[in-house]
């Protein structure tokens, strides 16, 4: 049944009350503490607890530790081991030695963690349960206390219905739409529905904005900073605003509404309610979601942020490096000392290229160069680290075994090449083609540059032997070279002997390797 009933609020509470008669704490068979002046702490939300004079302690307690810990009705507590038959119970006791005028009735008691005892004897005593309410009502409540707990904005919606619910707000259906930094989606739209145990998480592209279902849609009205939409769906009132309104009122939805939820940024997101109650919403229960529509706001922003920083990281800088990032490798010199395989592919002709097709037309080029790379590689476990220009320099770690990482950036190399062989054949309009050099080393992967600017990157021999290979690569009328070091992981390479590269102190021994795209050369 659909009620609009707001719980009742009360006050957060703490009071101290004597315990009659004798109470005795156990650790198994180990009396810890007696006592005939216990006293027992009732605090809103918090397990009943109970202290005792520090004097009634049965067992050695170690001297104070390190551990303190602030309550503001309480004071900072201090806290001590329980040495018990050469256990030490770490920081299983703890004291307030000068509590607040508000828990002043402890100050000398000491009291026990759960995890030292195994079992209180009340003697006449009987505890009653925590008190649990609420002090501004279940939903503010939680937006206060448990919602930064939530890790996922999933999790999240599901929980600010069912704290609406728990409120009194008759809700049926509740979505969030949320614009984001991506790209390739705009934003994401989650949607709770009653009687549904997932949340819908829909991702739109940017052609959103040019879809019908949206552009006449409350979501656009409210983004384009045009003000909230209500509306009622009951008999009364068979006028739809929006062609949405005749889905929802089909699906029992008697009052609907849209608010905007601004981002500190300046963009305007939008929370969605739709009721059931056959009253629809009540002046009280949307003037309270309208009230803490700001606090909401900044939670999903907190969600969308972190989104938009990993993706942008990964867009920038790759996956693996974002991650690196992300965990906390920001400072210049953070990084670590690998093995693994560099590649540096190269677009040929690039200049002739931008000539004959001009700008625009080349960048697309460039850009379905770049892509066909970028897929491989990841493809093939490698990471592209930058675009340089008209060339990609891609890393494929070593991990447990070396030998995987170059048969990986081999197997990468040739799938290049034949895939843009592929597509010159095909007629499309790719007509780029490209030079390659692999290498295999140890280098340092992490942060370089000014204290202002980082770059994540490889720098190391391993990585200036790939970008010379390359580069010696189109004198010679091959596509792919490589060192040495990767000819093991290759099934057909053709020996090149030792190579002198430009500012490369001594010869590489190198290999190039024969792809079925192999052609004549314009080098």
């Amino acid at each position: 049944m659909n009620v609009h009933t707001t719980p009742p609020t009360k006050g957060y509470g703490i009071s101290v009350e004597s315990l009659k008669g004798r109470i005795a704490i156990y650790r198994d068979d180990t009396l810890l503490a007696e006592s005939t002046d216990a006293k027992v702490m009732y605090e809103t939300r918090l397990p009943a607890t109970i202290y005792v004079p520090r004097a009634d302690v049965c067992v050695d307690l170690g001297a104070e530790t390190e551990l303190q810990t602030f309550c503001p009705f309480k004071g900072t507590a201090t806290y001590h081991d329980v040495i018990l038959n050469g256990q030490r119970l770490t920081n299983s006791v703890w004291a307030y030695e000068e509590a607040l005028p508000e828990s002043a009735a402890i100050q000398g008691y000491v009291g026990f963690m759960p995890s030292a005892y195994t079992r209180v004897d009340l003697g006449e005593n009987q505890l009653r349960d925590t008190e649990d309410g609420n002090i501004s009502g279940p939903l503010i409540d939680w937006l206060m206390r448990g919602a930064s707990n939530l890790s996922t904005p999933e999790a999240f919606t599901k929980a600010l219905a069912e704290k609406m619910l728990e409120h009194g707000i008759a809700i049926q259906r509740l979505s969030i739409l949320a614009w984001s930094l991506h790209p390739l989606i705009a934003g994401k739209h989650y949607i709770w529905e009653k009687g549904e145990a997932e949340i819908s998480t829909n991702v739109p592209t940017y052609e959103i904005h040019d879809h019908p279902a949206y552009i006449n849609s409350p979501l656009r009205h409210v983004s384009n900073g045009l003000g909230g939409v209500r509306q009622r769906l009951n008999d009364e009132n068979p006028q739809n605003s929006f062609p949405i309104m005749e889905d929802l009122r089909a699906k029992g939805a008697t009052d609907y509404v849209a608010m905007p939820l601004p981002f500190s940024d300046g963009r305007t997101n939008v929370l969605t309610l739709t009721c059931d109650h056959p009253d629809g919403f009540t002046t009280e229960n949307l003037g309270l979601v309208f009230e803490c529509s700001s606090v909401i706001a900044r939670f999903y922003e907190v969600f969308m942020q972190r989104e938009n920083a990993q993706v942008l990281l990964e867009t920038y800088v790759g996956k693996r490096s974002g991650a690196r990032v992300l965990g906390g490798e920001i400072r210049r010199g953070d990084g670590d000392e690998i093995d693994a395989a560099i590649m540096f592919c190269d677009l040929r002709n690039s200049t002739s290229l931008e000539e004959q097709l001009g700008r625009t037309a080349y960048i697309n080029v460039l850009n379905d160069f770049f892509e066909t790379v970028s897929d491989i590689v990841h493809n093939n476990g490698g990471e592209v680290l930058k675009f340089i220009g008209d060339a990609v320099l891609a890393v494929f770690p070593e991990g447990e075994d070396s030998m995987v990482a170059r048969r990986n950036a081999q197997r990468s190399a040739v799938e290049i090449v034949e895939k843009l062989g592929e597509l010159r054949q095909s007629g499309s309009d790719v007509h780029c083609d490209c030079s390659i050099g692999v290498a295999y080393g140890r280098v340092t992967y992490g942060n370089v540059g000014s204290r202002e600017r980082l770059d994540f990157t490889v720098i190391g021999q391993a990585a200036n032997v790939a970008a010379r290979l390359g580069e010696y690569s189109k004198t010679i009328g091959q596509r792919i070279v490589v060192s040495a070091d990767i000819q093991p992981a290759c099934a057909d390479a053709l020996s090149l002997g030792e190579v002198k590269l430009h500012n490369v102190s001594q010869p590489v021994t190198s290999f190039a390797l024969r792809t079925s795209a192999d052609a004549v050369l314009n080098a």
